[in-house]
Formats: C-alpha cells, structure tokens, sequence
C-alpha cells in the first residue's frame, strides 16, 4: 500500500512515522521545501511535490489546515483517479468533507478526525473518529475502522454533522473554559503565590488552563468560530454558572448541598448504566467465542 501523505507538519510527519513503521511505502509533499528536507533528512522518506505525490498513491491522507484544505484540494482533485481513496484530518469535518465531495469527482474520500495530537507515541488507546457520507464511504469505513482496531485505535463512526457537534462539546467547550479560567487567575491574583499554595483543584485548573494556552493560536481559533454548537454549550454553562453564584450569594447552604447531591446520583446512575453495559457486551463475547 502506498500513501501520500500531503502536508509536512507535525501531524503529517506523526502519519508519515506511523505508516513507515507498519511496512507502508510513504511519500510525503507540502510546499514548504525546509520541511520537506527535514522530514526526508530524519524519515528518509521520498518527499515530492503535491501532484507529483497524488500519482501512484493508493491512499490519499491530507493533513493540512483548514484554512489550506480548499487551495490544496483544488490543486490535486484533477490528478485523483478512481482507484485512490483521499481522507482528511481536520477537526472540523462538515466543511472539510464538502470540500473534498465538491472537488473530488474521481475516487473516494472520507472525513477523519485522530483525536489526539503528535506528542503521542503510538496509536493504541487512542480515539479516532470517521465521518463518510454514502455507502461507499460507509463500507470503506468499516473496513478502515477494523484495521485501526487491530493496531488497539478505539474508532466511532458518525455523519459529519453529528461530528462537529460533538467536537463542540470535547473541544471547543473546554478551550473556552480554559482561556476564561486563565484570564480569571490572572486578573484576581498573583499568579506565582497561587501556585506556591495551591492544593490539588486548583493545580488541576492551572495546569488545565496553562495546557490550552500552549496549543496553536490559529487551529483552535478557527475551532471557536466554526464548531457549530459551541456557543449553545457556552451559553449553557453561564446559565448553569449563574444558578451556582446565586445560591452562593444568597448563602443558602441548603440548596447548594442538594444540588450537589442530586449531581452525584446523576453520575453515579450514568457510570452504573456504563458499567452493567460494559459487562454485558464481555459476556455476549464470551458465548460467542465459547460456541465458536
């Protein structure tokens, strides 16, 4: 299998990694030369132009940002042929995958998100998440998902619109929450005494706060303005915010230890279920593999 691997960056030298070592023939292009000769001096790996890296390739992995991914698909998209199969790895995948169906006549083309960044050391454990539109695609996902599953990836398949829904909740959520929690820290109070005295939950948000401002300034900029639900979300946690501050202002102990409690037998109920779920499934496996 060979793939081209369109986009020299850091997560587009993690896939390039990654296929080298399961025994793949990797070629990779980006239009930045400095980093296609260091990609090729420490990978030694074959590094081309873009088109030049679409021939040939069975598969087609595009890890490029999305503010690049229209110019880029643009370029290729007549260069694809029936055979190849093009994927993308940008967070947001609505518009990702529209760009890719509205260029893309010849081949087949899938929507994916890893999940994860390229500080990790390998795939295992890892959620990664396919987003097709069509049969096609549907099939081909199922046969990409089981393959990921074999290298212990923990893969989910959805629409693309389900999908940035869901990123709005997993990631443009907690980086607002993040950016207001450092913000906060840093306009009420000395920063360093804090961290000198802080206990536990206070650590907690700081190394929170400070792991969101050390991602890059534009990927999750663009994550703020185009998850489709994240204002919903946001605007749900100050009207939740509100109802806590109001019960505090008004010291009304009473109200505030119930609401705690009945958030308690919430999570609780939801990881009861998740358990008698997760044995369920291990015991439906185990009659299966003991008639088999």
């Amino acid at each position: 299998m060979k793939y081209a691997i369109i986009g020299a960056g850091k997560m587009g030298r993690w896939f390039t990694e990654f296929f080298l070592q399961e025994g793949e023939n990797v070629v990779v292009s980006d239009k930045d030369e400095k980093k296609l000769a260091k990609i090729e001096k420490d990978l030694k790996v074959e590094t081309v132009h873009n088109l030049e890296a679409v021939k040939g390739a069975d598969r087609i992995l595009l890890c490029v940002p999305m503010e690049n991914m229209e110019d880029v698909v643009k370029e290729i998209h007549l260069q694809v042929q029936s055979s190849q199969i093009v994927m993308d790895i940008c967070s947001e995948k609505k518009t990702s995958v529209k760009i890719m169906h509205q260029y893309i006549r010849k081949g087949l083309v899938l929507g994916t998100h890893p999940v994860f960044g390229p500080g990790v050391k390998s795939i295992a454990n890892q959620n990664f998440i396919l987003t097709p539109s069509g049969m096609k695609e549907k099939r081909f996902a199922k046969e990409f998902k089981s393959w990921l599953e074999k290298r212990n990836a923990c893969v989910s398949i959805m629409s693309p619109r389900r999908h940035d829904e869901v990123m709005s909740v997993v990631l443009g959520f907690p980086h607002f929450l993040g950016l207001a929690v450092c913000q906060t820290f840093l306009d009420c109070s000395d920063l360093h005494k804090i961290e000198k005295i802080a206990g536990p939950s206070c650590k907690m948000l700081l190394t929170f706060a400070k792991a969101v401002l050390s991602e890059e300034t534009r990927f999750y900029t663009s994550l703020q303005m185009n998850l489709p639900e994240t204002t919903k979300i946001v605007n749900l946690f100050l009207e939740k915010s509100t109802e806590w501050l109001s019960l505090i202002k008004h010291k009304d102990a009473e109200s505030l230890a119930r609401k705690m409690d009945l958030l308690k037998t919430r999570l609780a109920k939801i990881d009861t279920d998740y358990d008698s779920a997760y044995a369920a499934m291990h015991k439906t496996l185990e009659i299966s593999a003991h008639k088999s």
